[in-house]
């Protein structure tokens, strides 16, 4: 029997996520998940007249595929998937992992050769900028376990902050996006941070269920050689199957030349990925009211009401700020009271007071006024 609450999300996900047509192809591609979310959206794509394009992919497989992985394998995966996305107007991604540490032991050559032939050209270079593309995770035990949650609790959560009533978020957003359009510099202070850039010229995108799912952001980017200070975030981040944690850059002329977490090798490779993996690609606030505490899980922790990302690596097109990088790792700041608390100021305004907006036109954006 059919899950009344996947068929809503597939619902969301086609009419609203995607806005898919008749006549054009959606490609779904689900790692580690064969039914439930997968079967509704082929219902609903196949409804819409379109035509749905389906790739079940398996972490485990994957994780095999690349340690023995060599240029010429990685090249010729790169295309098929590139060619594969070319023909499709619409991307869908599902993420149901039971194991979001499964390529942890991937020797780092073997993951950057990926990366270069195969995550930048597909997905960096070409899904991101020239697809309507919508992303998000599978409730599973797994991720469940990462919130601290019981499976029945966490699947609750999950599709209740999935379905939120985006239309509201989008209309509180436009004060916001207008005031980034018309921002210079940006004043981020806390615990460990102070931190100073422009987001002069560079323009800002919100974000209501568009992209990602569940969503509630605006992204910018700063002026990439702007930067100066130090950001020390305090959530843990799964970047490629390492869990990171204690992260902290220090900035001169928008370039990390200083960088300290656990573990501090494997930070250090990735830094050193390519030159663009040391500036930073995306800078926005994060205000879903209902998802308060970090997972482990970035799709959910970007949003977390009271929180930024500042984000090394590759920058989008819609905010484009001249970084060019394999990498895009979105690392996240908490600024509520219980996480150390912190200020976010415009132009020598402040704007948010550990995690509340304070200027009246963008209080619409905190969580009692969202939740309604």
């Amino acid at each position: 029997m059919r899950d009344p609450r996947t068929q809503k999300l597939a619902h969301l996900i086609v009419y609203h996520s995607t806005e898919l047509k008749a006549g054009e192809a959606a490609m779904i591609e689900a790692f580690d998940l064969a039914d439930g979310l997968v079967l509704d959206l082929i219902d609903e794509i196949q409804k819409v007249g379109a035509t749905a394009i389906v790739n079940l992919r398996s972490n485990a497989a994957i994780r095999a595929q690349l340690l023995s992985a060599t240029e010429a394998s990685m090249k010729l995966q790169g295309e098929l998937e590139l060619a594969q996305m070319k023909a499709v107007q619409v991307y869908i991604g599902i993420r149901a992992s039971d194991n979001v540490s499964e390529l942890s032991d991937v020797p780092g050559d073997k993951m950057a050769l990926f990366q270069r032939l195969v995550a930048q050209p597909v997905h960096l270079g070409y899904r991101v900028n020239h697809t309507r593309w919508v992303v998000l995770r599978y409730p599973n035990h797994a991720m469940a376990q990462l919130a601290g949650m019981s499976t029945e609790q966490f699947e609750d959560f999950y599709f209740r902050v999935c379905t939120l009533d985006y239309s509201r978020m989008a209309a509180a957003m436009e004060p916001l996006k207008a005031r980034m359009l018309h921002t210079d510099r940006v004043h981020l202070k806390g615990p460990g941070t102070d931190l100073r850039f422009s987001i002069k010229g560079i323009g800002a995108v919100p974000c209501e269920g568009r992209r990602n799912l569940p969503d509630g952001e605006c992204f910018s980017a700063p002026v990439r050689d702007s930067i100066e200070g130090t950001i020390a975030y305090n959530t843990q981040s799964v970047y490629l199957g390492t869990t990171y944690d204690h992260v902290t850059f220090t900035f001169e002329k928008g370039r990390i030349i200083k960088a300290t977490g656990n573990p501090q090798d494997k930070l250090d490779v990735l830094l050193n990925t390519d030159e663009g993996a040391r500036y930073i690609g995306e800078f926005s606030l994060g205000f879903h009211p209902d998802i308060l505490h970090p997972m482990k899980d970035t799709l959910f922790d970007e949003k977390i009401a009271g929180s930024l990302h500042f984000t090394p690596g590759q920058c989008y097109e819609t905010t484009e700020n001249g970084n060019r990088s394999k990498v895009h790792w979105d690392l996240v700041l908490i600024q509520r009271p219980e996480y150390g608390g912190g200020e976010v100021w415009f132009d020598d305004e402040l704007i948010r007071k550990d995690g509340l907006f304070v200027v009246p036109d963008l209080m619409g954006l905190n969580p009692d006024a969202l939740r309604g």
